[in-house]
């Protein structure tokens, strides 16, 4: 007998066929609108609008990199998913919790569609520990969580704390690597690439970096990573 998918797995496999539709609109493979053709597409049109909030601001990655306004349905899409939240995320989560990063992802999605859900303004969740509280270890993984914020035309307090602190997250992006845990290396060198293109000197030499990551892990989010770093660092 065939076993019933639960619903968190079908969660997670719609937000990674979404997270492979967007990394073929950054390849040119596919065109918006993207979003809204996933869920109109999608069996469970409910399951698909949660996966826009699972991916965040991924999700707008085409739009954001490419500095072109987003597709009207797929803001469209953005605002739905955002208003039919059964529970809103929990803004004063803590730092590491999936309601907090949910939180991040929804005050992103809100902020780069440049529209605000029907349910109302979203507000920014509460900012990662400071580095030397939290050990720069448990930090650099915090800021790996949020690494679909690493993206052009947002910012906030979690962008200025990457900006002060580049070392620590190169440390964090080395320490990944050494440990073969590829998924937070790819994300945390989302942020080095996204200082590069801030002007912020980063100690390390990124293109190597992202092949090395690329090559060696595996999963649709880490080749939307790897993806959106090599468009981030490209001259």
């Amino acid at each position: 007998m065939r076993q019933q998918q639960s619903p968190i797995g079908g969660y997670q496999d719609s937000a990674a066929c979404l997270a492979r539709r967007v990394l073929g609109c950054l390849r040119g493979v596919e065109s918006p609108p993207v979003l809204a053709a996933h869920v109109g597409e999608a069996p469970e049109p409910a399951v698909a609008l949660a996966a826009v909030r699972i991916l965040g601001p991924d999700a707008l990655a085409p739009a954001l990199l490419g500095g072109g306004p987003l597709h009207p349905d797929d803001a469209e899409v953005v605002e739905q998913a955002l208003a039919a939240s059964v529970s809103p995320a929990d803004v004063s989560g803590a730092p590491g919790t999936g309601a907090w990063l949910l939180a991040w992802h929804d005050w992103a999605l809100a902020r780069g569609a440049d529209r605000l859900p029907a349910a109302g303004a979203v507000v920014m969740p509460r900012v990662p520990q400071d580095q030397e509280d939290a050990g720069w270890g448990r930090w650099s993984g915090l800021m790996g969580q949020l690494a679909a914020l690493a993206l052009p035309g947002l910012t906030s307090a979690v962008h200025e704390a990457a900006r002060d602190v580049p070392l620590v997250l190169s440390r964090g992006a080395v320490r990944a690597v050494l440990r073969q845990d590829y998924a937070t290396a790819a994300r945390i060198t989302r942020w080095l690439a996204w200082l590069h293109t801030c002007g912020v000197d980063v100690p390390l030499d990124l293109k190597p970096l992202v092949d090395h990551v690329g090559l060696m892990g595996v999963g649709d989010r880490l080749a939307l990573d790897t993806a959106i770093a090599r468009l981030l660092i490209a001259p």
